[in-house]
């Protein structure tokens, strides 16, 4: 008879290797459960980043695939109703608002967008992008307290406009090769929305590191290309309706402080501005003019030193400026928010003018650019006229707005 051999047997699992079996494998499962949520955790985050509208491809192609990111977010307020609640219409926007003021629907009640939408992605090793988003034109109650907009850098460059079919604009602090804040640049894009006087704001500093520069024309556009994708989503997220542009492919490099040209041979946003013989006017730093929501015209002695700054202001920025001039000038009996021009103390002339689809009054300045804010030597005040009227007039006719006003002697 065959003898079979019994297989082996193994030993019985006792109560307290089954409990710690258990265990093991709930903590596995916790564990991977916790990991498959860390890694996914960012895109869900970055998926829902300033309200839904961020684009998430663009993010990460600029910021990195495999990069770590951290998303922060901040959303309130609404678009595209008046301060009593009810729903805009173009009705609603007859008030011109010649004054500065938020358009009235005839009925007492004001036309204010309280939409602020904040949201900064970071990424250790390649830089951020950080994006703001505000409907226009804000309540009252906020003017003259702070910025009612994110500003773009124009302080010791000229911003550039956005061009390709966008109004909007290219800023940076400096433009020099190898500074510091070279990787770093803001985009403003402006949505005029298909009601009547009502706009978006949508702006996205993006600073890179690494071997990121604004002097290579093939890398500017990743600067951009994120605002664009912004304002597109933006447009279709809160109906706004604006005409849109086309894929911004080249950009320019905002104007630096040496980039100074002879004023009578400016073709952009110094074009017909004027020399002076008694003030030494000779020289113009100017940037393209294409739809830029601001504008700026620097003019300078024959080396350049500048003597005047020339400024225009559209929409928001235009609703800005005066907002901060209340809150600046308080001191004044008139400033450019109670009347559409006029002489400011012995530092600025201002003009004013309407432009179309009940859009906030456009706003024209002149400043010496030594003003103390007060005082200056021996002024030029009727060259000062001369070029701002120039200036506006030039400017208003490109944007389709009215004829400016202007002030007086």
């Amino acid at each position: 008879m065959a003898l079979t051999r019994s297989a082996p047997t193994r030993p019985a699992l006792t109560r307290r290797r089954i409990r710690a079996l258990v265990a093991v494998a709930v903590a596995l499962a916790a564990l991977t459960g916790a990991f498959v949520w860390f890694v996914g955790s960012a895109d869900r985050a970055l998926e829902g980043a300033c309200d839904g509208v961020l684009p998430v491809g663009e993010v990460r192609s600029v910021l990195g695939d495999d990069t770590e990111l951290d998303v922060t977010n901040r959303a309130e307020g609404s678009f595209g109703k008046t301060a009593s609640g009810s729903e805009g219409s173009d009705e609603a926007n007859e008030s011109d608002g010649s004054d500065g003021s938020a358009k009235s629907d005839g009925g007492g009640a004001k036309r204010a967008n309280s939409l602020s939408v904040h949201c900064r992605i970071t990424a250790e090793d390649t830089g951020h992008i950080a994006v703001s988003i505000a409907g226009s034109p804000r309540p009252r109650a906020e003017y003259g307290y702070d910025d009612l907009y994110t500003a773009v850098p124009a302080r010791r460059t000229l911003p550039v406009p956005l061009g390709h079919g966008w109004s909007g604009l290219f800023a940076t602090d400096t433009a020099r090769l190898d500074d510091a804040e070279d990787g770093t640049a803001t985009t403003a894009v402006l949505l005029d929305c298909a009601r009547r006087g009502d706009s978006l704001l949508i702006t996205v500093e993006t600073a890179l590191r690494g071997a990121a520069t604004l002097d290579d024309p093939a890398v500017r556009p990743d600067f951009v290309r994120t605002a664009t994708a912004t304002a597109e989503a933006a447009n279709d997220h809160w109906g706004c309706g604006a005409r849109l542009g086309k894929p911004v492919r080249s950009v320019g490099l905002p104007v630096n402080e040496d980039e100074y040209e002879p004023l009578l041979g400016a073709k952009g946003t110094c074009a017909a501005v004027p020399t002076a013989s008694r003030s030494a006017v000779s020289t113009a730093r100017e940037t393209a003019r294409d739809r830029a929501p601001r504008e700026a015209c620097v003019l300078g002695t024959r080396d350049g030193s500048p003597l005047y700054r020339l400024e225009a202001y559209y929409g928001p920025y235009a609703e800005d400026a005066r907002s901060q001039y209340t809150r600046d000038y308080d001191y004044e009996n008139v400033t450019p928010a109670e009347k559409p021009a006029g002489r400011l103390g012995r530092s600025a002339y201002w003009a004013g003018a309407t432009c179309p689809r009940g859009a906030q009054p456009a706003l024209y300045l002149i400043r010496a650019d030594a003003a103390d804010g007060e005082t200056r030597r021996r002024p030029d005040l009727a060259y000062e006229r001369a070029a701002l009227a120039a200036f506006a007039a030039a400017s208003a006719e490109h944007h389709g707005c009215a004829a400016p006003s202007l002030p007086g002697g």
